[in-house]
């Protein structure tokens, strides 16, 4: 899996250069050239969204220990660095988080809890975003294919929204417990935990209706302010766009790296959808291809350093164990 992930993320690096080099590789770099400084401020406003994310993630954490904002900055951003830049089918940052927040001090079963449920509502902020993106899109274009295939994503994506909250309440860890104990047996049954006791933390959150409904909140609003990303990027090129169009490409941007989850960094498909709906837009290719690469950027300046960090932390902590 892992070796397909890789095939997949090099097939991916492939594409996004070629588009770029269909776009006009000089005209690129002139677009890239008059944005200067302004990529690293559009990559620095990434910060905004994360931080309104991390509050809703911190409501949903139980008990009287509680972690603070900065330390779920900090989960979020190793999370993110993973599931972005690593070939783990973006489920590998959760593990991560769950090991960290053990590691501060919060118990396993709220710890796991916390993570499976913030993680479910972003998925569902993140459905209710696209739609309304889509749907704001629909209106502005009149090509019917395109309109007809966006609807049918979103179809195709509501059954498993609704699987994904239905496995929850009968109990999704104890349905991996009964698969991994067909797959591994006894090796299993010597690491697993009271999966009971996960299943019964991840309902108990789920009751927490205010809660709930605020972590939701949150998270919608984390992925609305990601508009503000296209918009910089936008007004760095030279090129400013209403805040509405803005608002279309980053939700359909989210939709179409959340459909490449398997692609290590969507990347390749994440480049074709800038081109496809920037020019739906009205967009010049070089110009959505610029707005592509500052996308890229914001990975290497905020995703690249958070990976090197969690790699120091883990090497840290192993050399503390041996001692």
């Amino acid at each position: 899996m892992m070796r397909f992930a890789v095939i997949l993320g090099l097939l991916g690096l492939a594409i996004a250069t070629s588009l770029i080099i269909w776009s006009g590789y000089e005209q690129v770099l002139q677009a890239l050239s008059i944005a200067g400084w302004g990529i690293v401020w559009t990559s620095l406003y990434h910060l905004v969204p994360m931080t309104i994310s991390i509050i809703g993630w911190q409501l949903l954490l139980p008990g009287k220990k509680k972690a603070s904002r900065a330390f779920f900055l900090y989960l979020l951003w190793i999370r993110a660095s993973i599931n972005n830049l690593m070939p783990v089918a973006r489920i590998g940052g959760e593990i991560v988080a769950v090991r960290l927040l053990m590691i501060h001090g919060i118990k396993k079963s709220p710890a796991i809890a916390c993570t499976v449920v913030e993680t479910t509502l972003s998925v569902v902020a993140v459905f209710l975003f696209t739609v309304l993106g889509v749907a704001m899109f629909t209106l502005r274009i009149s090509d019917q294919n395109i309109e007809w295939q966006l609807m049918m994503g979103l179809l195709v994506s509501l059954p498993l929204i609704i699987a994904l909250f239905v496995v929850q309440k009968i109990g999704v860890f104890g349905l991996l417990n009964k698969i991994f104990n067909l797959m591994f047996r006894d090796k299993w049954k010597s690491v697993a935990g009271s999966t009971a006791r996960l299943d019964h933390a991840v309902r108990t959150m789920y009751r927490r209706r205010g809660r709930i409904l605020a972590c939701g909140w949150w998270q919608f609003a984390s992925w609305v302010s990601g508009t503000g990303e296209i918009w910089l990027a936008l007004y760095f090129l030279g090129h400013q766009m209403p805040l509405a169009e803005c608002f279309m490409i980053e939700a359909l941007i989210q939709a179409t790296s959340s459909a490449a989850f398997i692609v290590p960094g969507a990347l390749g498909v994440q480049e074709a959808g800038f081109l496809m709906f920037g020019h739906l837009l009205g967009l010049t290719p070089e110009i959505s291809a610029a707005m592509a690469i500052i996308r890229r950027c914001r990975d290497i300046l905020i995703y690249v350093p958070g990976l090197i960090f969690w790699q120091a932390q883990e090497g840290r902590l192993l050399l503390f164990k041996k001692k």
